[in-house]
């Protein structure tokens, strides 16, 4: 596998880790979750962050994917993490660049979904269930884990503040 690939992979690997982390042990209602009008769910998120990385293995498989958006929660995760793993396994097998390169995807899907990531984990502290802080740089992310279970937090902070300032976590 070149290098590229290597990298790009490891990169899936830290959007299905991250991904995991931002839904994890979320309350109930947390999916339809709507911070303000016009702003997506977490579903929603979701759902979109599967169409963009269908993008990425159409470019990959020379194929166009489009789906409906699942009633479940779940198995939009499970679509989601799915998608990741096909990417994967081509990455794997050394894929041929025809139409788009690694750069670009690592620059526009890959890039984009992790952004959403982001987002769901911003909803999390804005419905009132932050998730717990914790160290990336020490975690434990493998190129050959995409799926939705993930190792726990290697370096996690003792306690975090939730939305309203109080202490959270191992300390409060």
């Amino acid at each position: 596998m070149t290098v590229e690939n290597v990298l790009l992979k490891h990169f899936l690997a830290g959007l299905a880790y991250r991904t995991n982390k931002a839904v994890s042990g979320a309350p109930p209602g947390f999916a339809t979750f709507q911070a303000a009008p016009g702003v997506r769910t977490p579903h929603q998120l979701i759902h979109h962050m599967s169409g963009v990385m269908s993008f990425a293995l159409g470019h990959l498989v020379n194929c166009e994917l489009r789906f409906e958006s699942h009633d479940s929660f779940d198995q939009e995760l499970e679509r989601f993490h799915s998608i990741l793993d096909q990417i994967g396994d081509i990455l794997d097998s050394d894929p041929v660049f025809v139409d788009s390169s690694p750069k670009q995807l690592l620059q526009g899907p890959f890039a984009d979904a992790m952004t959403h990531v982001g987002q769901i984990a911003m909803l999390r502290r804005l419905s009132g269930s932050p998730i717990p802080p914790e160290n990336f740089h020490d975690a434990d992310i493998s190129a050959d884990n995409l799926t939705r279970v993930q190792s726990s937090p290697v370096s996690p902070d003792e306690y975090w503040l939730d939305a309203d300032g109080n202490p959270q976590g191992m300390s409060s």
